[in-house]
């Protein structure tokens, strides 16, 4: 066999080893996507309407989230946000609209606090999408009810409410199990009167 075949042969070899590599790494970097995103892979895909652009967005999310440093919160401050919660949510029987835009502006007091940067809510949301994906849809629809002001349903703010509080508890559970507990129970403590609470409880 002359010299120049062999030669094709072994460029043909190593093409091909080429892009079986390639092909693999695609493919666990697709992997690694979806279990880090979860839900939030598919929404991203049927929103940018290509897997490969989506794909990209996500490794760019988490690629930024990456280089945060998060904070936990102290307990002094989980204790102040989850009594300033409980204030909010008693107040949303009178004032719905007001509490739930309240409660969107803590939850954004609250993630800038522990490292999130917050200036475009957008670019929250993307970061918060990479430890949070099973949430932060919620969040944006719930942000989106937020600013709608008195145009907004009481049934929309209402369940506006519920996933904004969704967010707030990851939010606040960093925290070991048992400070949280304390966290919560001194929150509630010294309440005068029996509240219908969003999610559909009471405080006593």
């Amino acid at each position: 066999m002359p010299t120049w075949a062999w030669v094709l042969i072994a460029v043909l070899v190593v093409a091909v080893v080429a892009y079986a590599v390639y092909a693999g790494m695609n493919r666990r970097k697709s992997t690694n996507l979806k279990q880090r995103y979860g839900p939030e892979y598919e929404r991203a895909v049927d929103r940018h309407g290509d897997r490969k652009e989506a794909e990209r967005d996500l490794a760019d999310r988490a690629a930024r989230r990456d280089e945060l440093e998060l904070r936990p919160l102290p307990a002094e401050d989980r204790r102040r946000y989850a009594a300033r919660w409980e204030s909010v949510q008693a107040a949303f029987v009178d004032h719905p609209h007001a509490a739930t835009a309240e409660a969107d502006a803590l939850i954004t007091d609250v993630l800038e606090q522990r490292g999130y940067p917050v200036d475009r809510f957008d670019d929250a949301a993307d970061l918060v999408s990479a430890d949070h994906p099973d949430v932060v849809e919620h969040y944006r629809a719930s942000h989106a009810v937020a600013r709608q002001g008195s145009s907004a349903d009481t049934e929309s703010l209402r369940q506006a409410f519920v996933h904004f509080r969704a967010l707030f508890d990851r939010q606040l559970g960093d925290a070991p199990a048992e400070d949280l507990r304390e966290t919560r129970t001194e929150s509630t403590t010294g309440a005068a009167t029996e509240r219908r609470h969003p999610e559909g409880g009471h405080t006593a």
